[in-house]
């Protein structure tokens, strides 16, 4: 059996779902405001000064902070419902020759188990991804563990999966977040190229 490690973002959707997921669970005085408070972070980011995981944090910190639990996964459900637009028909049947294969799929993604969850577990693939922390059903506007991404991702694979059981690893990935990831694999799939 072989094992198909997926980024989310990007690679197997046309772009973002977590910045769209903001905007579709969050109130517009809400997002407004917050985009106000994280102006001069937003500066840093555009110029390269402050990174995509430190931007992602402040987001959710700021967004989703204060809110229920259930609330938000019954949102990231229903946006999960949208995702099928999204993703790229290349992607998705590559999944599914993986699928068809017998082979293990997993998606490994800095992107939100809220909606991510439920749109993994319709396609019948394994998740792992930045999960949101909850205090008696309320969000702490936290992450529980570290933000999946970078050497993240390899972490929790290895954490997650004894790879020498797999006869062969695949990865996909596009940005330099992927990095890690890819070092897994045997067959490495950069922007859908593959590395030799």
């Amino acid at each position: 059996m072989n094992l198909a490690l997926f980024d989310f973002d990007g690679t197997i959707t046309f772009g973002d779902t977590f910045t769209p997921f903001i905007h579709f669970a969050v109130s517009r005085p809400r997002v407004v405001a917050g985009a106000l408070l994280l102006s001069p972070m937003i500066a840093g980011y555009e110029l390269g000064l402050v990174s995509t995981t430190r931007m992602r944090a402040a987001i959710v910190r700021v967004a989703l902070s204060g809110r229920r639990a259930h609330e938000i996964a019954e949102l990231g459900r229903c946006y999960a419902r949208a995702l099928p637009g999204l993703v790229r028909p290349e992607a998705l049947a590559r999944i599914r020759w993986h699928q068809d294969s017998g082979d293990e799929v997993v998606v490994v993604s800095a992107s939100l188990d809220a909606y991510l969850h439920a749109w993994c577990s319709d396609l019948g693939v394994g998740l792992i991804c930045s999960a949101l922390e909850a205090n008696a059903g309320i969000l702490t506007g936290k992450y529980a563990g570290a933000d999946c991404s970078g050497p993240e991702k390899a972490r929790r694979v290895l954490a997650e999966y004894d790879l020498s059981r797999y006869s062969n690893v695949y990865a996909y990935g596009d940005t330099p977040e992927d990095k890690e990831l890819l070092g897994l694999a045997h067959r490495r799939f950069y922007r859908w190229q593959e590395l030799t």
